[in-house]
């Protein structure tokens, strides 16, 4: 399945060829290319995570009975505060765009060369649809069980109200999580650390742990969860070698999650 677009097999970008001193430079310059995508992304939002993480643990209070907040909402009376959440959301695609930019090769697309376009979307829409049946149900579960054990923070999602630009916001948000994180998570990051030498499941396994860190604030149970689905997108995106079905899933993943849980909460309050 989408064998023709798998990966192509990274290829050594500093040649057979070229001098000791020049791979060992261009080596470098990979990695410091790496940690400042990181540090501009997801590795800020990691390391944030883990600390919150230590925070709630160091509070009188039990893990289980914190909560934490999906896109706190603001106050929706406020013009300004509504349009600085519009270009907040906007400039939230940087980083997306930056990694697809250093991607990027002269006559060979970056949207191509990690599959993240729409040749095959009826496939990739049947795919990502598949991976939240396998991905997001076993999810709510490990949640509902962390929650029980008293070692996940409850998560609230934003309320919905009456304004019509709170459905759209929470939409561009888990549109947001969807391509920040598997394109930077999966594209980039594969490409770059086999570029380095690192074997498929040493990459699989290790971004599948950044993965987690990530959503440490939500505690262990989350962590656990989303070590899982990086090693099941990981290893999705090793044989498909597209992103696109993974951007899908996890987009609507958080968006049954941004929005059908507060819906669901008003709805049938007794149940939430």
């Amino acid at each position: 399945m989408w064998q023709s677009d798998k990966v192509s097999a990274y290829r050594d970008p500093i040649g057979p060829v070229a001098p000791l001193t020049s791979r060992a430079a261009l080596r470098t310059s990979l990695w410091w290319e790496i940690a400042i995508v990181l540090a501009l992304s997801v590795g800020r939002s990691a390391v944030y995570s883990v600390l919150a993480l230590i925070q709630a643990l160091t509070r009188e209070q039990a893990l289980g009975d914190q909560s934490t907040a999906l896109n706190p909402g603001a106050d929706a009376e406020q013009f300004w505060d509504v349009l600085y959440q519009f270009v907040g959301a906007f400039f939230g695609f940087a980083p997306v765009a930056l990694a697809i930019y250093l991607l990027w090769e002269p006559g060979r697309s970056a949207f191509r060369r990690i599959g993240l376009d729409f040749r095959v979307f009826g496939r990739d829409l049947g795919a990502g649809i598949l991976l939240v049946l396998v991905i997001g149900v076993p999810g709510l579960g490990l949640y509902a069980a962390g929650r029980a054990l008293g070692l996940t923070v409850q998560v609230d999602a934003a309320p919905l109200d009456g304004s019509w630009w709170t459905v759209p916001l929470l939409l561009i948000a888990a549109l947001r999580a969807g391509l920040t994180e598997e394109v930077i998570f999966i594209g980039y990051l594969f490409d770059r650390l086999r570029r380095l030498g690192w074997g498929t499941w040493t990459i699989i396994l290790s971004t599948a742990a950044l993965r987690g860190a990530y959503h440490a604030y939500q505690g262990f149970g989350p962590i656990v969860g989303n070590m899982a689905m990086g090693v099941v997108f990981g290893w999705v995106y090793a044989r498909w070698g597209r992103v696109m079905p993974l951007v899908i899933a996890h987009t609507l993943i958080d968006v049954i999650a941004f929005v059908g849980y507060p819906l669901a909460a008003a709805w049938w309050p007794a149940l939430f």
